[in-house]
């Protein structure tokens, strides 16, 4: 996908022992200034921070969204109120995520892979 002039939400999924998250993420952002794009939002999910998701933190959330349904839905409010072109997910994702997402959010939804290797 080329983003060049788009606008969009960087969504990032990690493990609650991945200290690093937040310079991830900016790693993500920079990239994704390289490339064009006007990041426009941000949404972290994590997951094994609970004494419950210990035990899971490998696990995503949903085999269908990779995040909790309530993640799902902030994520799909944020791209509403910044008019977010497009969701760029630091996770790899299925075909299946891809269209259920993108459903979900009311905008394309790709994976980082995805815009770096469409150059």
């Amino acid at each position: 996908m080329d983003v060049e002039g788009v606008d969009v939400v960087i969504v990032g999924y990690f493990s609650g022992k991945q200290k690093d998250f937040a310079a991830v993420m900016d790693s993500a952002v920079q990239e994704m200034t390289t490339h064009g794009a006007r990041v426009v939002g941000r949404i972290v999910q994590r997951r094994g921070v609970s004494d419950g998701g210990v035990k899971k933190m490998a696990l995503p959330f949903s085999s269908r969204t990779l995040l909790s349904y309530g993640k799902v839905r902030e994520a799909a409010a944020l791209c509403e109120q910044t008019d977010a072109d497009a969701a760029v997910f630091l996770t790899p994702l299925t075909g299946r995520q891809r269209r259920v997402l993108t459903g979900m959010l009311g905008c394309p939804v790709v994976s980082l892979a995805d815009v770096l290797t469409a150059d």
